[in-house]
């Protein structure tokens, strides 16, 4: 059986998943914030159901009627079950139109997850102080015992940052599991939020250590390039003859940049688009980057380091989206020049 669990991209989202990767393996997660990027999180599990069975776990999201209607349709035929469990009150219409939407407005989505499982499995300890926590911030109890370690579980996940969930969604999954596993450790007797606080920094540099120790942003910037040279056919592009990379709010594209072309000299640029529309340029000697951000984008700067705006640019949410547009803006200005 697979079972696939779509949750928004916040402490409760994350705190739901988990759960269920407590009680399962195998899990496909993903996450989406509200909106279209709901529904084309729903499409991409969708393309991947088969004839095995399937379970499709929607939690923390508050979806529309029409979004509701439109799930239950693509499932028509399908071996496969829907179950959503919510707590926004503005899901009341859905809960009683469709019996998959299960709604409780006095439950966070993870302690809903985390009662759901326990009282058809077992119950662990751990996990149940675990859904409390993230339950007394996520509806704002601020006399609960757990509030002041919930606001900083809040924003561990906030600011975990540092891999983008667009290119590498498996392993800012794994980032997001490792912190909120770690931050576990401080919910003990004394309830040590201060001290979850001020290790938060030792916390990340775990996940990113490699083979030796170095500031965050070196870690970080270590483990970015190893993931882009591990997918570099995924995310290669060209540009006439010269052979480059192309990323997506990367972000210390100066450093990620020249740390990759520096580790794969077979790469002579690199590229970097943001949500913001910009385009940043990067070279390592071999073609300069200012001539190319001007025709491409009217952009410039250095041979090594330019910048520019692509106009046009529709920010998506699947890579393959993101990367086709760049890849037919760069078809369409080297055919206008022949």
């Amino acid at each position: 059986m697979k079972i696939y669990h779509l949750s928004h991209t916040d402490l409760d989202g994350y705190g739901a998943q988990v759960i269920t990767n407590f009680y399962f393996n195998n899990v496909k997660f993903s996450n989406s914030n509200y909106g279209r990027e709901i529904d084309e999180k729903f499409n991409q599990i969708v393309s991947d159901l088969d004839d095995e069975k399937s379970i499709i776990l929607i939690t923390d999201l508050n979806l529309t009627m029409a979004q509701c209607a439109d799930f239950s349709q693509k499932l028509e035929g399908k071996n496969a079950k829907i179950f959503l469990f919510d707590h926004h009150q503005s899901g009341a219409e859905c809960a009683s139109a469709f019996e998959w939407y299960f709604l409780d407005s006095s439950r966070c989505a993870t302690k809903i997850t985390h009662d759901f499982f326990a009282a058809m499995f077992k119950e662990n300890e751990e996990l149940k102080k675990f859904s409390d926590i993230v339950n007394a911030v996520d509806i704002w109890l601020k006399d609960d015992k757990n509030f002041e370690m919930g606001k900083v579980c809040l924003g561990l996940v906030a600011n975990a940052k540092e891999i983008n969930k667009i290119m590498f969604e498996r392993e800012n999954t794994l980032y997001q599991f490792h912190l909120l596993k770690h931050a576990a450790e401080f919910f003990n007797e004394k309830n040590d939020y201060i001290g979850l606080d001020m290790q938060i920094h030792a916390i990340k540099k775990e996940f990113f250590k490699l083979n030796k120790d170095d500031t965050l942003s070196n870690l970080i910037s270590n483990y970015v390039v190893n993931l882009l040279s591990e997918n570099k056919e995924k995310f290669s592009i060209n540009y006439n003859e010269f052979r480059g990379i192309l990323t997506y709010n990367i972000g210390n594209t100066s450093v990620i940049g020249n740390d990759f072309l520096v580790a794969n000299p077979e790469f002579d640029f690199f590229i970097d688009i943001t949500n913001k529309k910009t385009m940043s340029f990067r070279a390592n000697g071999k073609v300069d980057v200012s001539a190319m951000a001007k025709h491409l984008v009217g952009g410039g700067g250095h041979v090594n380091a330019s910048g520019g705006m692509f106009a046009n640019f529709k920010d998506g949410f699947s890579y393959e989206a993101i990367k086709t547009q760049v890849v037919e803006l760069i078809n369409k200005k080297t055919q206008e020049a022949l």
